[in-house]
């Protein structure tokens, strides 16, 4: 209890700017999923309250995930509703066995150069998807990381946007903006008093009072019903419980497609959340590390409840983690409190949250992608070298031009590469004196060094002198001690004095033999 008070003062605010956030985020995936808008805020509820108290995770928030749309898409245009459930269901359940069977140790092998630019990519997909939104075009909903459509891609849909401007959500969009850099600076945030007012409430409350002063004093400004939030709202308690959903079991023995929806979730949403879980350890200030196992038993436990509820399938999610963050939280009292937030207004002020315009939703949402991918970020990566601004930066594009997973495994793919680059480089050491040469081999030798070995002694000109040694080399493949038993064979005819330095002690060792010395097995 001490600690829960201790950290409220930075876990309530964090919880109102991450409510901020979902709201949108949880009724723009339902949208886009073609599932009932209310899905998405069961979903949003059972990620924050359930999925928060079962994970270990300080930061990470859970809900409904923009990745999964196409999934969900294309399961409902084979199986209604309630079918679609009963995989949701299975999905938690594949997950939970997941976690007991320890597969969460995959996100472990995931390079540092990839998860940061996999954060930097959604940054930028959130400011490129944003900035329509921010002046009044409304096409696609808020939180959509596609990168093109039917219609128009990112960029065209950036062109469509500033030929269409909508003046009253512009003037909202640009106040909206102007408040959180205003908020940002030194005069507030060390306030006592203001740095407890997040800024996105502040935004929230001005964007509404802003459009209610063009309906009386410009009502050519005012931001009409299409350009604002769309929660469903319920008259009267009967009505709430209507918004859930049960789901029909029996549909798991008369749908083919049920059970193999349920697999393909798991693995997407087990993915996601790792991906997910290793990049918002990174931004946690703390370093703190969360446990993947639990996490993938807490994930599975919250999309259980929420098939069960009639809510989407849910994920960590790193728009909303990466907000927590920057709001502040120190704990996960933030995501449970974001939640619990959740339930209280879709129950009791739903008139109210669609009162509040896209525009200043979209002005926190850049500002949130600002933050996850700021220049010094690629600056950074930079500096540190070609193995490092190349993966970061293939993965940025590969992500902005498909989407999240296959932009990872491209990431991955470039990252591997350097890695074993830098590992071919330090396993073989090559020093040069004139026609001297002294080649040693160091760490563990595979037979992926076996091309640049050979290389390297086939490089050595006649009339030369070489050393080759082995002595701190623990473990050399068969493939190594070929290519250096045939060199040695060979190098008299090139007029190469060889000597070899090796440890007797050492198995493998035994098997490197200058030209007429016995092989000592």
């Amino acid at each position: 209890m001490k600690k829960f008070f201790s950290n409220a003062g930075y876990d309530i605010p964090a919880s109102i700017v991450v409510f901020l956030v979902a709201l949108p985020l949880c009724l723009g995936v339902a949208q886009a999923s073609g599932a009932p808008l209310f899905s998405g805020i069961i979903a949003g509820m059972v990620g924050g309250i359930s999925i928060g108290l079962l994970s270990k995770s300080q930061l990470s928030v859970a809900g409904p995930a923009a990745g999964l749309t196409a999934i969900v898409a294309a399961a409902l245009l084979q199986m209604p509703y309630q079918s679609f459930l009963v995989a949701v269901v299975i999905a938690g359940a594949l997950q939970i066995v997941l976690g007991l069977l320890k597969a969460g140790i995959i996100g472990d092998f995931i390079p540092n150069a990839v998860i940061k630019g996999m954060l930097a990519a959604i940054g930028l997909i959130l400011i490129l998807k944003e900035i329509p939104h921010l002046v009044g075009y409304d096409k696609d909903y808020i939180g959509d990381e596609s990168f093109s459509n039917a219609s128009e891609n990112t960029f065209s849909g950036i062109t469509h946007a500033l030929r269409a401007l909508t003046p009253g959500a512009v003037i909202i969009g640009l106040v909206s903006v102007g408040i959180i850099l205003l908020w940002e600076t030194k005069l507030f945030k060390h306030n006592r008093v203001l740095k407890l007012v997040p800024a996105p409430l502040i935004v929230v409350a001005a964007g509404i009072l802003m459009n209610m002063l063009f309906m009386n004093a410009a009502p050519q400004l005012v931001v009409g019903d299409k350009h604002l939030v769309h929660l469903p709202v319920a008259e009267k308690p009967s009505d709430f419980l209507g918004f859930f959903t049960m789901p029909d079991f029996a549909s798991l023995f008369s749908n083919a497609h049920v059970i193999t929806t349920g697999v393909t979730l798991a693995i997407v949403a087990s993915l996601e959340t790792l991906l997910s879980i290793e990049a918002i350890d990174k931004l946690d200030p703390y370093k703190r590390v969360t446990p993947t196992n639990r996490e993938l038993l807490a994930q599975g436990t919250g999309n259980m409840i929420s098939g069960l509820l009639g809510g989407l399938p849910v994920t960590s999610v790193i728009v909303r983690s990466s907000a927590n963050v920057n709001a502040g939280a120190k704990s996960k009292m933030a995501t449970i409190g974001h939640g619990v937030l959740l339930l209280l207004c879709v129950l009791f002020i739903a008139p109210v949250l669609n009162l509040i315009p896209n525009a200043a939703l979209a002005a926190i949402l850049i500002l949130t992608g600002y933050k996850l991918a700021k220049p010094q970020l690629f600056i950074a990566l930079y500096k540190k070298g070609i193995d490092q601004i190349i993966p970061f930066v293939v993965t940025i594009a590969a992500i902005l031009f498909t989407d999240l997973l296959k932009g990872i495994v491209v990431g991955i793919v470039v990252g591997l590469y350097f890695m074993l680059r830098s590992n071919f480089r330090s396993s073989v050491f090559v020093v040069r004196d004139e026609n001297k040469f002294l080649f040693r081999l160091r760490k563990d030798v595979s037979f992926l060094n076996k091309s640049l070995i050979k290389n390297k002694l086939e490089e050595v000109p006649a009339n030369s002198y070489i050393m080759i040694d082995a002595s701190r080399a623990d473990f050399i493949d068969k493939d190594i001690i070929d290519v250096i038993n045939e060199f040695m064979q060979h190098a008299p005819l090139k007029k190469i004095r060889v000597e070899l330095r090796k440890s007797e002690a050492k198995p493998m060792h035994r098997l490197i033999k200058l030209p007429g010395q016995a092989v000592a097995i």
